[in-house]
């Protein structure tokens, strides 16, 4: 794949970009992948393929599976892992050969910690489904895996910077609700520096 000079920025919907689709910033291309991994996974594919960039940078908001994290922190994915409570619990397996961790590949900038971030295929409603969880990383999110199979497939570094909306359990919904368009604009305003970086 051709390398095109421009950075390629996603999120799963419009809210989690902070205005940053209407007003890119300088050498960064900006879309959606929509909900979920499977998803985001095919639309990073043909956004990869029709772009080329050099980089790709997931941002979004996340829910936090213990005191880690609370809402409002910023982190960044050190490693992306894809799983299930079935999993977890015994009552599916996967092929051995199945990929299902992927190392973030280029280092953003960003004054939060690095943690593992778990990608589950639905949203997590329980506390006991966090506390099993969170034994494999500290934050939950939708897209990433998808996003950083596309881009591992491709061969293109990526990168996760992700605001924390809720605790995960019965709760996050609402939490979610009140709180994801807040932190989306402190996350957006935090990658600046990162955001205006060659």
């Amino acid at each position: 794949m051709a390398a095109s000079g421009q950075s390629l920025l996603l999120a799963a919907f419009p809210p989690e970009l902070a205005g940053l689709d209407a007003r890119p910033p300088a050498g960064w291309v900006v879309a959606t992948v929509g909900v979920g991994a499977v998803t985001a996974a095919a639309a990073t594919a043909r956004l990869l393929a029709e772009r080329t960039p050099d980089r790709v940078l997931l941002v979004g908001t996340c829910g936090a599976y213990d005191e880690r994290l609370a809402v409002g922190d910023l982190l960044v994915a050190s490693t992306v892992v894809a799983t299930s409570l079935d999993e977890l619990e015994g009552r599916a397996h996967r092929p051995d050969i199945e990929a299902t961790r992927w190392d973030a590949t280029w280092p953003v900038r960003l004054a939060g910690p690095a943690h593992t971030v778990v990608v589950p295929p639905a949203i997590t409603t329980t506390v006991l489904g966090a506390r099993l969880l969170s034994g494999l990383g500290a934050a939950e999110h939708l897209e990433a895996s998808g996003v950083f199979a596309a881009c591992h497939g491709a061969g293109v570094p990526v990168a996760a910077a992700f605001a924390v909306a809720n605790r995960v359990g019965p709760d996050a919904s609402a939490e979610w609700r009140a709180n994801h368009a807040r932190v989306s604009r402190a996350l957006v305003a935090a990658l600046g520096p990162a955001l205006a970086a060659p």
